[in-house]
């Protein structure tokens, strides 16, 4: 059956590698033969997959998509569950918190984009966490150096940052100044969006490796800095950005129910604000101000309230709410205002759609202008003014009032630097150079939110950054240089060594023909710390369009959201999630579709012997039948194969 036109127009149907007219070849570079002279012989080249390229942590996801799918053997003795962790977790120690909340840049950059939509690369992710709570996986500290190190701060980057440095052997003593571990992970975001089963077993998992942990103390009040630097060989500051942005109005620092979302959403995750007032006013955009709105429409309000149960009292830390008022609860009118127009606002799309379905008016294209008071001095009204759609410009003669009971700012965060002021810059934050040694303080490091506040993933890829210079610190050894790619990647070396198929030693003389050598892997080359490889190097026309697999969600409408604190994310079952990694394009890596075999002419690329097969060892080429026509680089979808130099 012809297709249409318009079908043509409107679908991506096919891949094309050359346009029509396209018969000449542009450049000595893209020549691979003429006549019957070859240039050019396959090269195996591994980059990195822009999912990877994409993911602040910079974990290898290409490489556990390909355990899960089965590419990837494990070693003998181990599961797949088991070696798809391990994979994961040498770059972020939270797998089952980061798959349920991460807003995953990875899937923004999935080559598979191009073809129809991106891998649930989330999803698999919370396939792996949970499992490995299931199984009690268990992670193992590295062998004592003898060196200790002081972390301050319990949250995400403090974590990642024990968990990595334990790995390495030093002991660590992790200094919080809360009743329990967590950071924003546990006071900012809400527990139906982390349930504190999956939290509290992530991160117990890493204090099993033998990190000493003081909590409720408050480094440069409780224990000055003084004695930490005498006490321990090196110091990361990994203390979050805890304290929210006021709105810059006027009015607004002087209203005492004017409250951050930073104090708001702690206040209700450390279980002590359980009601709201009738009306609720949040500013933002972001995913903070998101988890405000939402929070505030479940707790919803009663109608008759003491002056002790008012949300800043709570919040503020006066007073606690008793559970029993909560019994006769109705639903708070909440309303998130952004400078943003809606599609444009920073808060992840799906998370926009799920608070509007819970009932939370959202209204872009508006700035605060004054909070309006009372006689008391509480802020009764908002007043505003309206923007245009690039939401900078002001509409003149726009401004109007809101009336609200409770105004949340959920606007930007800072550090609470008190007892080590001159740690920080001019914006309450600590700047870190890019080994996150802080400038100026030898043996001090920093990573997470205090250096920049950004995604959780972001704080846990600093943190393991951060530990790495930790360890040159310590033993005395050059920082060097970070890789253009700065990321945890594939290494064939030890891949081989797992398989038993370390090479044999070289004696670093003069050798010819070491494409059969045993000590050398002739055809490979790793570029993957240099280069992240792009759609237009693939071979898209051989990927089929496959749906992707969604996780359903439970978010409850405006009418159910009043006391609806159950998990929303429900995993997928264990069959689809190896269906959806089998989605994965494997960008820059052989995924053994055995199309180089086929497709060669001369029956020069070949399937190495089982015996010495192992990811990255699948094929191999015959230099002596090579022609260098190019047909192997031609039909590879991964990208995998490049046309280099090469001699019989």
């Amino acid at each position: 059956m012809a297709t249409s036109r318009d079908d043509m127009q409107n679908e991506k149907l096919t891949f094309r590698r050359f346009k029509d007219g396209d018969t000449n070849w542009k450049g000595w570079s893209n020549k691979i033969f003429r006549e019957d002279t070859s240039y050019k012989c396959p090269t195996y080249v591994n980059r990195t997959p822009p999912c990877q390229g994409s993911c602040p942590s910079g974990e290898d996801i290409r490489g556990w998509l390909d355990i899960v799918r089965g590419i990837e053997k494990p070693a003998e003795g181990m599961s797949m569950q088991e070696y798809a962790f391990r994979r994961s977790t040498d770059a972020n120690p939270f797998p089952s918190v980061m798959g349920r909340v991460c807003p995953a840049p990875c899937q923004d950059g999935c080559n598979r984009n191009e073809v129809d939509d991106f891998v649930g690369i989330n999803s698999v992710e919370q396939y792996i966490g949970d499992s490995a709570l299931e199984n009690k996986f268990t992670f193992e500290a590295g062998k004592d150096t003898g060196k200790k190190v002081a972390v301050i701060g319990g949250g995400p980057a403090g974590l990642a940052g024990a968990y990595q440095l334990r790995r390495m052997g030093h002991a660590v003593t992790l200094f919080d100044n809360h009743k329990t571990l967590g950071g924003m992970m546990k006071y900012g975001i809400p527990g139906y969006r982390t349930p504190r089963d999956v939290l509290d077993g992530e991160i117990n998992r890493i204090i099993d490796m033998g990190v000493e942990v003081k909590l409720d103390t408050w480094v440069g009040k409780d224990v000055s800095v003084e004695q930490l630097e005498k006490d321990y060989d090196a110091i990361l500051w990994a203390v979050g950005a805890q304290a929210g942005r006021q709105l810059p109005v006027p009015g607004a620092d002087e209203a005492p129910n004017a409250l951050t979302g930073v104090d708001f959403l702690e206040a209700f995750n450390d279980g002590r604000l359980q009601l709201v007032t009738e009306k609720v006013v949040v500013i933002g955009g972001g995913d903070t101000s998101i988890d405000v709105a939402s929070v505030a429409r479940r707790l919803g309000h009663i109608k008759e309230m003491h002056e002790n149960d008012r949300p800043e009292n709570i919040v503020l830390g006066q007073t606690a709410h008793d559970v029993a008022s909560s019994a006769v609860r109705q639903g708070a009118q909440v309303m998130l205002l952004s400078r943003s127009s809606i599609e444009n606002m920073p808060a992840a799309q799906h998370e926009i759609e799920d608070a509007t379905r819970e009932g939370v008016e959202i209204v872009g294209c508006v700035s605060p202008v004054e909070v309006i008071r009372d006689d008391s001095g509480r802020a009764t009204a908002l007043k505003v003014i309206k923007l245009e759609e690039d939401g900078k410009t002001p509409i003149e003669g726009s401004e109007y009032e809101i009336e609200l009971d409770l105004l949340v700012s959920a606007i930007g965060q800072g550090g609470k630097l008190d007892g080590f002021e001159d740690l920080g810059n001019d914006r309450g934050l600590i700047d870190a150079d890019q080994h996150y040694q802080v400038p100026g303080k030898q043996g001090h490091f920093v990573c997470g939110d205090i250096v920049r506040p950004h995604l959780l993933t972001t704080a846990i890829g600093q943190a393991s950054i951060a530990a790495e210079s930790i360890d040159h610190y310590l033993k005395h050894e050059d920082m060097g240089k970070r890789p253009k790619v700065d990321k945890h990647h594939f290494n064939l070396l030890q891949k081989l060594n797992e398989a038993g198929l370390a090479p044999e030693e070289y004696d670093h003389g003069t050798k010819e023909h070491t494409d059969s050598a045993r000590f050398a892997i002739h055809n490979y080359e790793d570029r993957s710390a240099n280069e992240i490889i792009t759609a237009d190097e693939l071979f898209l026309g051989h990927f089929e369009f496959t749906p992707r697999h969604k996780r359903s969600e439970v978010v409850p409408d405006a009418n159910e959201v009043l006391g609806h604190f159950q998990e929303r994310m429900k995993p997928l079952p264990e069959e689809e999630v190896i269906e959806e990694a089998e989605r994965c394009m494997s960008c820059g890596m052989c995924f053994e579709c055995d199309n180089c075999v086929i497709y060669c002419p001369q029956d020069a690329v070949y399937r190495v012997p089982k015996s010495e097969h192992t990811l990255g060892r699948y094929v191999a080429t015959d230099y002596k039948r090579c022609i260098g026509c190019h047909i192997c680089a031609d039909v590879c979808p991964t990208g995998y194969i490049d046309m280099a130099m090469g001699d019989a």
